[in-house]
């Protein structure tokens, strides 16, 4: 694998880490605009983490695009890629919703 293959890979992996957990770090709706409640839905958590997991891939494909042709993908390549997704937002999920925190009874209460 070449050197910017490698990069590549390795800003996608980084991007989907980080973009996974953005929506349980932040009460900001896709990051910019102020929430109308107090704290943030789960469904809109879930909503944004969806936009997120779109705004990854397009990167995903700008990325390949960059370093040779894009590749056609079938039905199991997204699947894996959103299980993946859903997988590297499990620290910002416990951080949210199961980790105790000085102040609060519970970090469930939050919400």
């Amino acid at each position: 694998m070449g050197a910017q293959q490698q990069l590549a890979v390795w800003l996608v992996i980084g991007l989907a880490l980080v973009a996974a957990n953005l929506p349980f770090l932040s009460q900001r709706v896709l990051l910019v605009f102020r929430s109308p409640w107090p704290q943030k839905p789960f469904a809109l958590r879930l909503a944004e983490l969806l936009v997120f997991f779109f705004l990854t891939g397009a990167v995903a494909m700008a990325l390949e695009r960059w370093v040779g042709q894009v590749q056609p993908q079938g039905w199991e390549f997204y699947a894996v890629a959103g299980a993946l997704f859903l997988t590297f937002a499990f620290p910002g999920f416990v951080f949210r919703y199961l980790l105790k925190r000085p102040g609060h009874a519970t970090a469930a209460d939050d919400d």
